[in-house]
């Protein structure tokens, strides 16, 4: 059952459950509304509170966690896609909060601007990426949410307040990073550039040069990243850095070989393979590392920071201090060594400068990525407590829309500025109409 509300969206009582993008949450929601404006959308979140229901926003479900679920009202952002306005003298975008990362980058390609930095894909929305904390890997440029200068947010009280460094600077400063527990952002603006050009070159290295260089490696990049495959001694490196030009895009052939066969297609039934025959996994692992080879390729930012992943998974992500990381990764391998444990995903091993955001897993420290991940329906939780462990001894922060079990108690001693943001909950959401059970853990009630 559905009706149209007195602009262009809608609300229906919800039917089947939500699912996310891995298949590892589900909820079911008292009723769905899809507003096609900020008004309506604060009319909904009035609503909601005067019928006793709490409210999340789901955008494409990439969270592996509960983030998004509820049984209450489950708002849709897909009518509040799309370009507000284009500043070229302030050079920022604003961009409705429910527009796809993926139409964003092409909007601005066309009008010649570009994100300074972005992660490894581009499906979620612009305010679910920012929201969890979403981040690519870089030497200066940060995560997306760092490049917000301004954002709409609907209070619990029905209240549209826009936030910047000068309006409302206490919101501002901890709702680029919200985890949806401050409200729901109608619109974000971005800072962004005129495009330019990155000439990536990705390599294969073993593990122990990668280690042993990786301070090096980081200093003289502007942006790496490299990828272990468990059960060997194998990596594959990325480093993107400016270029003059001219582009030099992959070929249509190897590009297809190397981002769809391999990396997708093959890549999949290796997955499938794996889960069905564990045994086989270290034997696939070597083939599978040593199948991607060297090149070199040149193309606007948004063709080389992303790429497509049709391989569905679960991940576990945790940001330690930098001068962490090699210890840490040695660790994980050691453990991997050791254990019975059959891992067909690739470890994915990234950085960041330090950030302002209170709750960003970049928060005021130089940071490192680790990220492990295991094919959709494999047994994980042994795999991800013996990382989680190794993690949580270097004080790992887990990022805010994958897998982890840390809860308020753990978080409150990870992020300095826990309390902050937390206070500012108690102003904004004293009622706690934006909790969920997972908010509950992670922020306390």
């Amino acid at each position: 059952m559905s009706r149209t509300t007195a602009g262009s969206g809608s609300v229906r009582t919800a039917g089947s459950p939500w699912r996310n993008w891995a298949g590892n949450v589900t909820s079911r929601p008292a009723r769905e509304v899809s507003p096609a404006s900020a008004e309506e959308l604060a009319e909904a979140v009035r609503r909601a509170a005067e019928d006793g229901l709490r409210v999340k926003t789901v955008g494409t479900g990439h969270s592996f966690t509960s983030i998004a679920a509820t049984d209450g009202v489950l708002i849709r952002p897909g009518l509040l896609t799309g370009i507000r306005r284009i500043d070229r003298e302030a050079m920022t975008v604003t961009v409705e909060s429910g527009t796809p990362l993926k139409r964003l980058n092409v909007a601005l390609a066309r009008e010649g601007l570009s994100l300074t930095n972005m992660g490894d894909i581009m499906e979620q929305t612009v305010a679910g990426a920012t929201s969890t904390g979403t981040h690519g890997t870089g030497r200066e440029s940060a995560s997306i949410a760092a490049q917000i200068r301004e954002l709409e947010l609907v209070t619990a009280s029905g209240e549209l307040l826009t936030c910047s460094e000068k309006e409302n600077p206490e919101v501002f400063a901890a709702a680029r990073i919200g985890l949806g527990a401050l409200g729901v952002i109608t619109a974000i603006t971005f800072a962004v550039e005129p495009v330019f050009l990155l000439t990536a070159r990705e390599e294969p290295m073993t593990f122990d040069r990668v280690i042993s260089e990786f301070d090096a490696l980081h200093a003289e990049n502007e942006h790496f990243e490299f990828y272990w495959f468990p059960h060997t001694d194998n990596c594959n490196t990325k480093r993107n850095n400016r270029s003059a030009g001219p582009a030099a895009p992959p070929g249509r052939i190897s590009g297809w070989i190397e981002d769809e066969l391999l990396s997708n297609g093959v890549f999949q039934l290796a997955c499938s393979l794996g889960r069905a025959v564990p045994p086989v996994i270290p034997s696939i692992a070597q083939v599978s590392s040593r199948a991607l080879s060297a090149r070199t390729y040149t193309d606007i930012p948004y063709k080389v920071f992303t790429s497509p992943r049709r391989v569905r998974f679960l991940e576990m992500e945790y940001a330690l201090p930098r001068e962490a990381a090699v210890a840490a990764l040695r660790e994980l391998k050691a453990m991997v060594e050791r254990s019975p444990l059959k891992v067909s995903f690739p470890v994915e091993v990234r950085t960041a400068p330090a950030d302002d955001i209170a709750l960003s897993t970049a928060s005021g420290r130089e940071t490192a990525y680790i990220a492990v991940h295991l094919y959709k329906g494999t047994p994980h939780r042994a795999y991800f407590t013996a990382v989680e462990r190794i993690m949580t001894a270097h004080g790992g922060r887990p990022h805010w829309g994958k897998v982890h079990t840390r809860d308020a108690a753990y978080l409150s001693e990870a992020y300095p500025r826990f309390a902050e943001f937390t206070a500012l909950r108690d102003r904004l959401d004293p009622d706690r109409l934006f909790a969920n059970d997972h908010l509950r853990r992670v922020l306390g009630d």
